[in-house]
């Protein structure tokens, strides 16, 4: 018998289908073991020596695959085809030889960029030994971590309150939001005014020209600066002569984009279908470990992991005939495409994410899967096909037109475009994150050198230039990608961290660094600033890279980082809170003590008059407070002051009441006020005026009016029970922001805004909910649950609802859901392993036992702060 090992039970069960009765396939359920969560499992005096420890949940499991190592003629290890799964694999081997279980027993090592019949059949004929160089670069970039987040976040919270963590990637990605964060902060809007002419042809045809330059001299977007300039040119326009001077065409190609890596992938399903990085992996996962299609279980994506943008021969030539037989010869080009990544360190031997098979059609598969799994699916499918397509055609048209008024010589110009032949574009146009109107995809009309043209109207228009925009998830994603920060695997688990640390907030799909972050942040850059830095970073990144392609060795790396970051860590050490106090003010300035109106000075207390504001950090977080305390008492939040009608000159609420404006309807004051649960809006006044309390991570500095009645409007019906008929609404209770069908409740989670969502995202979580586990507060007989599939021992898996909480159960073993994830998003493959390590405990709970001494309870604390720091 040869035992095949993989992670995921969704993996094994589909490779045992296409395996004969000689191979026995068993899951590992990810990694078996890591670094223990406590202090010195890095141990730089030793040579960065490493000690692993088994994770408690994953002993039984390993137990068993070492059981069937014993018995095994050979031992396959077939885990995923990048740096994880070859680490996955390395941990295997060194486990089982710790417990005898090899011995003699040849050990191989095959990888698949699909699981398909044919190219897991084709990786098994073509074994190979584990590649210690990306073991390498595995245990290096896991030191690093280690003892970044071991080193670095008890400085944070002996120095810093409030802040929870800091990471090698993350902090640095942080830096990015915050950096955004600070131009918003420090921007001026500049005032400027554009000229436009409607004109006509002979014929009678409309068209727009723009000023572009006058009496010889050009004149750029922002040259005309205030209204009495652009009603100088107005006036001399609408007295002015029109003639065209010239008029170019010129033809213009535009190419389809190469198929889908995980960071384009990533960036297009945020964009498309409104999909965190986070969730598009989960789905990604699931589509690449295969699903059932009627009996038969394939893989219909390649591997998801990837950063290269070539595809195989044969998946080339099968695009190209699905393009000729549904779109006709003409748009298939006369030679394939092919394309070579631009990103830093590519890992190009790995394929782009694409079909397995480009005959299995997304609207045949939709049956097949889940709705969001068909979206996905038809977006790599759809990417994929354009990507061999012929590009498209356009026709570019610039009209220069002179005016005449007197002696001035006015130069507009009129430009458009058109679409010749559709190429690609009539499959599949990429997105963009900051999409404004295109003035040139207008066509202009026919018109001749020398032609007059009629003037139909002469508009001038103010503006002012804007802030750049905050970072969505996919553009901080296509960011990081671009400065070599982070790799595949890591752009989705970067920014989950963030948000959960509550380090950034995504409000309307854009990420707003919290009071928190910017704290973090400029804490790291005024005492780590090299720590921070995008190049240090990318540059470490490469070392890593090198590591892997047998260049360096990773002891080198290693020890190179640490002779400078340990001095860093030292020398922080002595540092007074005075100091950090200062730092602090220097670098958050901008953002705390914003440039008031009338000049003044923008830490002068308004109380006292002689105090100086300053940040204070306590206990339960950060704010501004007087110098002259505890004579003076003045104090406001971190955020800067806003300027609301029930806030002090320099943006205090008084009383902690805000007022936001005027409800339209009632003619009542909206307003934001501090509340012993939190921050709250309310209307008006009265016994039991209405109010609704802010989302959790909210900060209330980014409540205005208009934010404020979203919220008083909660509940509100954003849909109706496609069964029943009946509303659906979303609002905000004592756990947070769900939608509601009658009895029926479903919490809405962190990717969703209980503003803004949807109705068939409602109607998706309900209908989950409904299937699964029933009422939030129901009573009577227990539902059946929502099934989650079969367990690879045999037997469904389903999510219940306690009365308890949430829970998985299969075969009588019921394990609790950790607290924060999701069981209407809960997959198979997320449950296993609860079910494995309740299993493993014997499926009962532990008697209980009598309170232990207070000093027996350090040793607990201690540890759940070891594991807060190995977070990162």
């Amino acid at each position: 018998m040869k035992l095949v090992i993989v992670e995921s039970p969704a993996k094994a069960k589909t490779i045992n289908k296409y395996l004969g009765s000689d191979y026995e396939v068993v899951a590992s359920f990810g990694h078996i073991r890591d670094l223990p969560a406590k202090d010195g499992s890095v141990d730089p005096d030793a040579d960065f020596a490493m000690t692993w420890e088994i994770d408690g949940k994953a002993s039984k499991r390993v137990s068993e695959i070492a059981a069937a190592a014993k018995q095994a003629e050979r031992v396959i290890l077939a885990t995923d085809p990048d740096r994880e799964g070859e680490a996955i694999s390395w941990h295997l081997v060194e486990t089982l030889r710790q417990k005898r279980a090899l011995k003699d027993t040849p050990v191989e090592r095959v990888t698949f960029n699909a699981i398909t019949k044919d190219a897991v059949k084709e990786a098994m004929a073509k074994p190979r030994e584990i590649d210690q160089a990306l073991v390498d670069a595995y245990l290096a970039r896991r030191a690093l971590d280690y003892l970044v987040g071991f080193r670095l976040s008890p400085v944070l919270w002996r120095k810093l309150p409030g802040a929870r963590s800091a990471g090698r990637v993350q902090s640095v990605a942080l830096r990015l939001v915050c950096d955004r964060e600070r131009e918003i902060d420090t921007f001026v809007a500049r005032e400027y005014w554009s000229l436009v002419a409607l004109l006509a042809t002979a014929a009678g045809q409309n068209f727009e020209a723009r000023l572009v330059g006058a009496d010889g001299k050009k004149i750029n977007r922002l040259d005309v600066g205030t209204g009495a300039e652009a009603e100088a040119f107005r006036k001399d326009l609408e007295a002015a002569r029109f003639t065209v001077t010239s008029v170019e065409a010129k033809p213009a190609k535009r190419h389809p984009s190469p198929p889908f890596t995980t960071s384009t992938l990533q960036q297009e399903a945020s964009r498309k279908l409104g999909l965190s990085p986070a969730r598009t992996m989960q789905i990604a996962q699931r589509l690449y470990e295969g699903i059932d299609l009627g009996g038969e279980t394939v893989g219909l994506i390649t591997y998801m992991r990837t950063d290269g943008v070539d595809m195989a021969p044969e998946a080339i030539s099968s695009c190209r005939s699905v393009i000729e037989r549904d779109f006709g010869s003409v748009y298939l080009p006369q030679v394939p495409r092919r394309y070579s990544t631009k990103a830093k360190n590519a890992q190009e031997a790995h394929e782009a994410v694409r079909p397995t098979d480009m005959s299995r059609r997304p609207a045949a598969m939709a049956r097949h899967l889940d709705a969001e799994q068909a979206r996905l699916y038809e977006l790599i499918w759809i990417r994929t096909l354009a990507s061999q397509m012929e590009s498209a055609e356009l026709e570019r048209t610039t009209a220069e037109i002179l005016a005449e008024a007197g002696p001035r010589r006015i130069d507009l110009r009129a430009t458009g475009q058109v679409v010749k032949f559709e190429g690609f574009l009539k499959l599949y146009s990429e997105s963009k994150d900051d999409e404004g109107d295109d003035e040139e995809n207008k066509r202009l009309p026919a018109m001749a050198a020398g032609e007059s043209l009629a003037k139909r109207e002469i508009r001038a228009t103010q503006h002012f230039t804007e802030p750049p925009p905050r970072y969505s998830e996919a553009s901080l994603v296509k960011r990081m990608e671009e400065l070599g920060i982070g790799r595949p695997s890591t752009y989705a688990s970067i920014l989950a961290v963030l948000k959960d640390r509550e380090y950034v907030l995504l409000d309307k799909k854009r990420l707003h660094a919290t009071d928190k972050g910017m704290l973090v942040t400029a804490f790291l850059e005024s005492f780590f600033s090299r720590y921070v830095e995008f190049d240090f970073t990318a540059g470490l990144e490469e070392d890593l890279d090198r590591v892997s392609n047998h260049e360096i060795d990773w002891k080198e790396v290693m020890r190179r980082f640490w002779n400078d970051f340990s001095a860093a860590v030292s020398q922080t050490q002595e540092l007074r809170f005075a100091e950090v106090i200062d730092a602090l003010n220097d670098v958050m300035g901008p953002h705390i003590f914003p440039q008031k109106a009338d000049g003044g000075d923008p830490r002068a207390c308004p109380t006292c008059g002689a105090g100086r504001l300053s940040l204070k950090l306590g206990k339960f977080g950060s704010f501004i407070g007087c110098s002259n305390y505890p004579e003076c008492r003045y104090t406001r939040q971190l955020g800067a002051p806003g300027q609301g009608d029930g806030e002090t000159p320099d943006g205090g609420m008084q009383n902690g009441v805000r007022v936001l404006g005027k409800d339209p309807v009632t003619g009542q004051d909206v307003t934001l006020r501090d509340g012993r649960f939190g921050p709250f809006v309310q209307l008006g006044e009265g016994e039991k005026p209405k109010r609704s309390s802010l989302p959790k991570g909210t900060p209330p500095s980014a409540i205005d009016l208009e934010k404020g009645l979203l919220l008083l409007s909660l509940p509100r019906e954003v849909a109706r029970h496609p069964e029943s008929g009946e509303p659906i609404l979303a609002g905000i209770g004592r756990f947070g922001p769900y939608v509601q069908h009658g009895k029926t409740y479903a919490n809405i989670g962190k990717d969703d805004d209980v503003l803004e969502i949807g109705a068939n995202r409602a109607i998706d979580l309900i209908i989950a909910k409904e299937s699964g586990a029933g009422g939030r507060f129901g009573r009577g007989a227990r539902p059946a649950g929502r099934p989650l599939g079969d367990h690879p021992d045999g037997g469904p898996v389903t999510v219940q609802d306690g009365k308890y909480g949430p829970y998985v159960s299969w075969n009588k073993v019921n394990a609790t859901l950790p607290k924060g994830m999701d069981p209407a998003t809960l997959t198979l493959d997320a449950a296993l392993p609860l079910i494995a390590a309740k299993a493993g405990a014997g499926g009962k709970k532990p008697a209980r036992k009598a309170p232990a001494k207070k000093a027996a309870a350090k040793p607990a604390a201690k540890k759940k702060t070891a594991k807060k720091a190995a977070g990162e």
